[in-house]
């Protein structure tokens, strides 16, 4: 029964994964398709992991979830078949675009970039996270917006006062940025440090939430 579902529907999926409309319908029919079809995959448990594309002042996000919740977002110079491959690796292989599955996301993150929201609210899937990550993640989201912490202060509430280094590499590897934020960690001193998403990001983001001064032009 899977693989005839998705052997059915193989053209149609491809052909929105490559943006390519089928001869026969317009963009929205296939969108419409495709939602039916992520929707049918759902209720017959047949689909793991959903993802979209979601608008951002960085250009698209994209954002892929589990059940759990949102379990990856990825900045625009991530190549998507690449960040689709490794969640087929790491969660399964069933995974279809499912942009209504992400309204909620979508919502948090537009009302976030326009300083209108402090904390998300999203359920989070921390699947890809391994142990040591967790306790730095879980110290960074805890970081109040506007404020921010130190490599070796969020090294030391994780439980590591010497793993300063490892806490940055842990940061670096956050698969949910921004949502989970670690942007606030900055170098003792103040230094920003290093970001996953590029330091200019980084800094446009701490603003945002006042926690850095515009640098003047």
């Amino acid at each position: 029964m899977n693989g005839d579902f998705f052997d059915d529907e193989e053209r149609t999926v491809r052909a929105l994964r490559r943006r390519v409309m089928p001869q026969d319908g317009s963009a929205a029919d296939a969108a419409g398709a495709a939602e039916r079809l992520a929707e049918r995959a759902a209720r017959e448990e047949l689909l793991d992991v959903s993802y979209t594309t979601i608008d951002s002042p960085f250009g698209p996000l994209l954002a892929a979830g589990t059940e759990r919740g949102l379990v990856r977002l990825a900045f625009p110079e991530e190549s998507e078949d690449s960040v689709l491959e490794r969640l087929a690796a790491r969660i399964s292989p069933r995974i279809m675009r499912a942009p209504a599955r992400f309204d909620e996301v979508a919502r948090e993150l537009d009302e976030y970039f326009v300083g209108r929201r402090r904390a998300f609210e999203t359920d989070l899937d921390w699947s890809l996270i391994g142990p040591f990550g967790k306790r730095v993640l879980g110290v960074t989201a805890a970081i109040p917006y506007g404020s921010v912490l130190s490599y070796i202060e969020v090294a030391t509430e994780a439980g590591s006062p010497r793993g300063s280094r490892a806490a940055g590499n842990a940061l670096g590897s956050n698969p949910i940025p921004i949502v989970i934020p670690c942007h606030r960690v900055l170098r003792t001193g103040g230094a920003l440090g290093g970001y996953g998403g590029g330091l200019e990001r980084k800094r446009w983001l701490l603003e945002l939430e006042g926690a850095l001064q515009p640098e003047l032009s």
